[in-house]
């Protein structure tokens, strides 16, 4: 089993989550998690994404890329971007894990020109 099938589990053990649980936190089916669980489908960067919001820990060590399951604090304190809200999250699962940053900026502004209609109507 990989790494980050095996991590998953853990994490959402000790966290005393179901697979059930687990997978409304992130607006996933409890099959989905099942899945992941025993490694016979792999999430996309975005699910792994929110995975690891819901389980508090990173990206990088579901994938075995650190040893460190706390997330650590921004390195980059002149970012005053809020945090994510669980409508963009749910956007986040949707969009190609290769987009460039350019094609991120893009998106940033169709939501944000998004809001700003959304709030004069």
């Amino acid at each position: 089993m990989s790494i980050t099938a095996n991590r998953i589990k853990e994490l959402r053990k000790q966290k005393k989550l179901t697979q059930s649980e687990l997978a409304k936190k992130i607006n996933a089916s409890r099959m989905a998690i099942a899945n992941y669980e025993t490694d016979r489908n792999n999430p996309s960067y975005a699910m792994l994404s929110l995975i690891a919001d819901a389980l508090d820990t990173t990206v990088d060590y579901l994938q075995g890329k650190t040893d460190n399951s706390l997330k650590m604090p921004a390195m980059d304190d002149n970012r005053d971007e809020p945090p994510l809200t669980e409508g963009q999250k749910q956007v986040a699962y949707f969009i190609d894990p290769g987009a460039t940053p350019e094609e991120i900026e893009q998106i940033k502004k169709l939501v944000e020109i998004a809001k700003l209609s959304k709030r004069r109507l």
